[in-house]
């Protein structure tokens, strides 16, 4: 396939992994799936958020961290990207910051092996659910502080990782400028993602009129998390063209069709019919009566 004719569609593909702590193990399986999606015709791949490791325990992160000119994760997918002649896109992969700062950060790879760009997660994912799980991401991971789109031959893609998917500002930022393919790398708990995952995928989709990308984490992890998987693909309607199960590896491919973009957003033009507006706030009669007594 000429991949450099915006005009035609092009098939992508979602990996799903179930990652360990050990960054070496994590870039052989990488490097298996990646190869095995090339065989199925992709030409756009994707791998999850924290392809490299996941691993709770911070001072066993921070021994097994580099910086990405170092990185096993990055080297492996720019190898891959000039070998193959695709587009790589790691979700994210843990990296040394200075001052013992660590980045969650994905990279954007041509086929030529040059890294087009990267992407650090803006949104941390400092929660408390039910059942005792609490997260605190922002105690080891430094917030980025940029949304980013990239205009490629194939079509203009944007980025997110995981939490970010429940900030529709940041995908409308997105669209607005152009971007045709949301991308949403992810390794959402189980419990949030029984809840949560697919809805907002497709929400995000329908919303901008965009194809949604997301490559999931999946299974029972050595840290000892459990992961929701069901990686996806959505077209700009908000139908799932390509769904992965719940645990294990496994690789999901559609065709991208960026002329798909533009038809949805003719039918329903939302991003151009959007107004500012002032919000106001009144207080009921009732409720002044109570803060003069």
């Amino acid at each position: 396939m000429d991949i450099g004719k915006r005009d035609m569609s092009f098939k992508a593909a979602a990996i799903q992994m179930c990652s360990g702590t050990d960054p070496k193990r994590n870039a052989e399986a990488m490097e298996r799936l990646v190869r095995d999606a090339v065989a199925q015709g992709a030409v756009y791949v994707q791998t999850p958020e924290m392809t490299g490791a996941l691993q709770r325990d911070r001072a066993a992160l921070q021994a097994v961290l580099k910086d990405e000119t170092c990185d096993i994760i990055v080297s492996t997918a720019a190898k891959l990207a000039r070998e193959l002649g695709i587009y790589v896109h790691v979700g994210s992969t843990a990296i040394a910051r200075p001052a013992g700062k660590i980045a969650n950060r994905g990279f954007l790879f041509a086929p030529d092996g040059d890294r087009i760009c990267t992407y650090d997660k803006i949104h941390m994912f400092d929660v408390d659910l039910d059942n005792g799980e609490s997260w605190r991401e922002s105690a080891t991971y430094q917030p980025g502080e940029a949304a980013r789109i990239a205009e490629l031959p194939l079509a203009t893609f944007g980025f997110a990782i995981c939490y970010d998917v429940r900030f529709p500002s940041l995908f409308r930022a997105e669209a607005v400028a152009g971007a045709q393919v949301l991308t949403v790398p992810a390794a959402f708990t189980k419990q949030t993602g029984e809840a949560h995952w697919e809805i907002l995928l497709r929400a995000r989709a329908i919303e901008n009129g965009a194809f949604v990308i997301a490559a999931a984490q999946g299974g029972q992890h050595e840290d000892g998390r459990e992961t929701f998987g069901h990686s996806m693909i959505i077209d700009p309607w908000g139908k799932v063209l390509a769904s992965a199960g719940g645990a294990g590896e496994e690789i999901i491919v559609a065709d991208i069709d960026p002329e798909q973009v533009s038809a949805v957003r003719g039918k329903i033009p939302n991003l151009k019919n959007a107004r500012d507006f002032q919000l106001d706030t009144v207080a009921s009669r009732a409720a002044s009566r109570s803060a003069l007594a």
